[in-house]
């Protein structure tokens, strides 16, 4: 688990839960185990149910009657859960993001560090390739991504030198990738401007944002009243969207009114800030720098 994947905020997180030995719960993001594995070991006739649309992950599988694997995308949470008979649960814990094991898998071409295919699947069985996005997305539709998942201020730009540079020859390597947007990278901190540009990417190739949403709408439904969400996240546009959620109840941030003028939302922060990684936990996983948990509680009258 340990060379896959290292669970980041691993302790608070599954604290976060207040697991009950005999509840019912989710990771939906199964990766490595490492929260799974925290949460079993508090279960005694409780069940855990984990999800992964990748299939590297059922490698770290364990063999427990207290446990599911379901392999699939946390977005048809309700459905698959709904089949394995199960509709209702206690708790639900997602650690977003790309594992460690991902990044480092250089043929998976999530990292910028390696000259691998353009590819970014976190299923390898899904059409949709960083290939087909980068060669055959229109100069428009690159330069939304950029702007949109990316907050990237040269995302014209970019879309421009991709768009000219995929008229010569196709794009098939993380370093033609790079030479493509040339032009732009900075002298300094050149890491983060290429964090951007894969992030962007890898969230169109994965439909992370559309997935996200569907987790959090579902969690509504699947919750028990008092049930607890706990959400990791690695990037502003997921920790905007789960803080809108958790105040109001949508991932817009529109606060809905009772008759009387009070708001109406049905989940309780339990914090008003994200509880972030400690500077030990930063320097022993670097990984961990961008991290924010954050959890809430369903009403008990929702």
């Amino acid at each position: 688990m340990s060379a896959y994947h290292h669970p980041v905020l691993l302790r608070e997180s599954v604290a976060s839960l207040v697991v009950s030995p005999n509840g019912t719960y989710v990771d939906a993001t199964f990766g490595g185990g490492g929260h799974a594995r925290a949460i079993l070991e508090q279960l005694d006739n409780g069940h855990l149910y984990a999800f992964d649309r990748d299939l590297d992950a059922a490698a770290n599988v364990p063999v427990d009657s207290r446990f599911t694997f379901v392999r699939n995308n946390f977005a048809y949470m309700q459905n698959c859960l709904r089949y394995l008979g199960c509709s209702s649960v206690d708790g639900i814990i997602a650690d977003l993001g790309v594992s460690s094991h991902q990044f480092d898998t250089e043929e998976r071409g999530f990292s910028y560090r390696f000259d691998s295919d353009v590819d970014m699947r976190m299923n390898r069985d899904a059409s949709l390739s960083a290939f087909q996005v980068l060669n055959h997305y229109p100069e428009e539709e690159l330069e939304r991504i950029f702007r949109q998942y990316g907050e990237l201020p040269q995302s014209r730009r970019a879309a421009a030198l991709i768009t000219k540079a995929r008229a010569q020859k196709p794009i098939r390597t993380c370093k033609d990738f790079q030479s493509a947007i040339e032009p732009l990278i900075p002298r300094q901190h050149s890491y983060k401007f290429f964090s951007t540009l894969y992030q962007s990417i890898r969230i169109e190739v994965n439909g992370e944002m559309g997935a996200l949403e569907a987790l959090l709408e579902q969690s509504l439904r699947l919750l028990t009243n008092g049930g607890r969400l706990a959400v990791i996240t690695y990037h502003s546009l997921e920790d905007r969207m789960v803080k809108n959620f958790m105040r109001c109840g949508n991932v817009d941030g529109h606060t809905q009114k009772d008759f009387f003028g009070n708001d109406l939302s049905p989940f309780v922060a339990l914090h008003k800030k994200a509880i972030t990684p400690s500077q030990e936990e930063i320097a022993n996983n670097n990984r961990a720098r961008s991290a924010k948990l954050r959890v809430a509680v369903k009403h008990t009258t929702s």
